[in-house]
């Protein structure tokens, strides 16, 4: 055999060994099948971190929620053990349902008495007024503490307004204080409405209303309004009336200074307020404690809706309206 032949067949079975052996050039298919399977690792790797990040936001969530629920002054105000002022806010309109209802206010009222540091209560008022039912029942949980515990005074503090119910709760207090700005009164009672009749017969519609009682329709404003209805209207909101006036002349006594205005209805500045004896000085929540109390660290006892409370009322406010609108037809309001 020639050279050159030698050297041919060399080449020609180095080339077929190169074909046959695996591990010397891998063949396409096995080309493919690494790179699917890389791939598939890089996949799976993908969907983990997705995984991962998706329950952390879970997480996170369900954190920020949890310390939105949790009531951090209630927890503060039980890791305070030294002496100090009590206050409790009562801020807005009082009506049953919210912040300024007497359930909330009874149980803030309730914790500041029982807390055995406190040296005084000091109840801060900033209300234009409400319900009367309402503010009768704080004012007589206000008497009631203070007979259970006699040696803990209660200080009414008034900001920017204490008018009609707010000051028919105000006057349970030992001693009221307010600035001399503050608006301080409206010892009166109301009953609001509107009548429709005018306008009914100008665009042409009639009212339809059934009842089972001759004065059910009471005060109906879309009915002509009968003097009969308006005279026991007025007796009612006179009864209210006395009842207020009652409890201004008991709370107050003899620090009263009655004119012919004082139960008209009329509201007076806080300095004025303090000459007719329907107030007792100028002070502030700080100055009260400070001053009067002799207790300068105050320790909020407000009770306060959390997130879910307020949820809660809210989605039991608006299915009972949906409730209330599908029995309108027939009703015993």
């Amino acid at each position: 055999m020639s050279e050159s032949e030698s050297a041919s067949a060399s080449a020609s079975e180095s080339v077929s060994k190169s074909q046959v052996d695996p591990q010397r050039e891998p063949t396409w298919e096995r080309s493919l099948i690494e790179r699917l399977a890389l791939e598939s690792v890089t996949e799976q790797r993908r969907k983990r971190r997705w995984s991962i990040f998706f329950r952390l936001v879970g997480l996170s969530y369900l954190g920020i929620l949890m310390f939105a629920l949790v009531d951090w002054s209630a927890l503060f105000n039980q890791a305070e053990h030294r002496k100090h002022t009590a206050l409790v806010e009562l801020t807005g309109v009082i009506a049953p349902g919210g912040e300024a209802s007497a359930e909330s206010i009874l149980a803030s009222l309730q914790s500041a008495f029982e807390d055995k540091n406190t040296q005084g209560v000091i109840l801060r008022i900033n209300s234009p007024g409400g319900s009367p039912v309402q503010s009768g029942i704080i004012n007589d949980e206000i008497h009631r503490l203070r007979g259970l515990y006699p040696d803990t005074p209660l200080y009414a503090v008034v900001e920017d307004i204490c008018a009609s119910g707010g000051y028919y709760v105000a006057v349970a207090a030992d001693s009221i204080y307010v600035d001399k700005a503050s608006i301080v009164g409206s010892i009166g009672v109301l009953m609001e409405g509107f009548g429709f009749t005018g306008l009914m017969e100008k665009v042409g519609v009639e009212r339809r209303l059934l009842t089972a009682g001759e004065n059910k329709g009471f005060l109906d404003p879309f009915s002509p309004q009968e003097e009969r209805h308006r005279l026991h209207a007025q007796e009612l909101l006179g009864d209210v009336h006395k009842q207020f006036i009652d409890v201004v002349r008991k709370g107050r006594g003899d620090r009263l200074k009655e004119t012919p205005e004082m139960f008209s209805g009329l509201m007076w500045s806080g300095s004025r307020s303090i000459e007719l004896g329907l107030a007792d000085g100028l002070g502030s929540v700080d100055y009260v404690a400070r001053e009067v109390v002799h207790a300068a660290d105050i320790v909020d006892f407000t009770q306060h809706q959390n997130i879910a409370e307020r949820f809660a009322k809210k989605f039991g406010a608006d299915l009972g309206e949906s409730v209330a609108g599908a029995l309108a037809k027939v009703s015993l309001r």
